[in-house]
């Protein structure tokens, strides 16, 4: 039998052994997804006295230091911290959950006369109209449109990418949706003067802090992963910082019928 999960009065099944994961590697190079200027990821060998961290070069074992930058390098989990300049303001203390029911949505940016690609609230709303379940669960994820390979390794940086307008961030708060994952390097524009609208409608802050609301950015959802209700698991590091590089799967959720 498979294992079941209760969410809002109803119960839902779902195959622990068929997950659908929608993070980004990080691996060490040039030509893996960044964004905001960030480094590539660099693995380092340790080397202390005769000692090498490399099994190919003659050590023990593999021992490497790791350089990373999470808001720039692969996929990332973010709370308020993150415009907040209070340190203690950590993912590890404000994500204390792991699963969440989600709603995935595909939905293509709209063209601005400036020029700009923004995700805009109507259509957003067009994509939940077409679900047999219009509502919103505990977390969105936003699929942008085209779905294309290339946004696995694009290089972000002074492209001003795609984003979205603030009005979304406010509905999905007004929706009660705790967890925002999307396919883009941030919910705001590459440079905005600090504004970072979205970002503060979406964690209420600084006059109502959503400590237990998260934002994950440059996830990538493939194909086969049909809009609808799954079952969400974000996965992060223990790290004490505003954000952690992290691996959200999806699984999809069947309705248990009622007797």
């Amino acid at each position: 039998m498979l294992p079941t999960y209760p969410y809002a009065g109803r119960t839902y099944t779902f195959d622990p052994a068929a997950p659908i994961d929608i993070s980004l590697p990080l691996a060490p190079g040039a030509d893996q997804v960044s964004c905001f200027w960030a480094e590539p990821v660099q693995f380092d060998t340790i080397r202390v006295g005769s000692f090498v961290g490399s099994v190919a070069q003659g050590g023990s074992t593999n021992y490497q230091r790791v350089h990373v930058t999470p808001h720039g390098n692969g996929t990332h989990t973010e709370c308020y911290g993150h415009i907040s300049p209070d340190p203690a303001v950590t993912l590890n203390q404000c994500l204390r959950r792991f699963l969440f029911v989600a709603r995935l949505v595909s939905v293509a940016p709209c063209p601005q006369p400036n020029g700009d690609l923004v995700v805009m609230l109507t259509d957003v709303q067009a994509a939940l109209a077409t679900q047999p379940d219009r509502s919103l669960p505990e977390a969105l994820v936003l699929r942008t449109l085209p779905n294309d390979l290339p946004k696995r390794r694009r290089q972000y940086s002074g492209t001003n990418p795609t984003y979205i307008e603030p009005a979304l961030a406010h509905f999905l708060v007004e929706q009660g949706v705790e967890h925002f994952l999307l396919d883009l390097p941030s919910v705001d524009r590459e440079e905005d003067a600090g504004q970072l609208l979205a970002h503060h409608a979406f964690w209420q802050y600084p006059a109502a802090p959503r400590c237990g609301a998260t934002i994950t950015e440059l996830i990538f959802v493939p194909e086969e992963a049909a809009d609808g209700l799954y079952l969400l698991n974000i996965q992060i590091t223990s790290l004490e910082l505003d954000a952690s590089p992290s691996k959200p799967i999806l699984y999809p959720l069947a309705l248990v019928p009622l007797d």
